[in-house]
């Protein structure tokens, strides 16, 4: 057995991710012992459910980090390619996801 692979089960919930006025839907998988948050943006045809990025994140949930999934855009606005590709606003959003996983 890999001494850097945690086995415990951690705790999946998912979370609403305060940005601005917005509540933008995310999934936060932890558990106590972890070693740190791997934030994962999404907003450009990708998703917090998309299975590679699923993947991914549970691979270094194993490793012990605690990982939020979240998409950067609402449902409505993801039906917009220009919204999609408005780095500005995206970036911004992320900035203040990053301000809330601090709090």
């Amino acid at each position: 057995m890999n001494p850097g692979l945690h086995t415990g089960p951690p705790t999946a919930q998912t979370q609403a991710v305060a940005v601005g006025l917005r509540q933008l839907p995310g999934s936060l998988v932890q558990e106590a012992s972890a070693k740190g948050l791997v934030l994962f943006a999404h907003g450009s045809g990708s998703s917090r459910l998309s299975p590679r990025n699923q993947r991914v994140a549970q691979s270094l949930q194993r490793r012990g980090l605690a990982t939020l999934l979240f998409d950067l855009l609402q449902a409505d606005e993801a039906a917009s390619r220009a919204h999609v590709f408005d780095i500005e606003p995206l970036a911004g959003r992320r900035g203040e996801a990053l301000a809330w996983v601090r709090q």
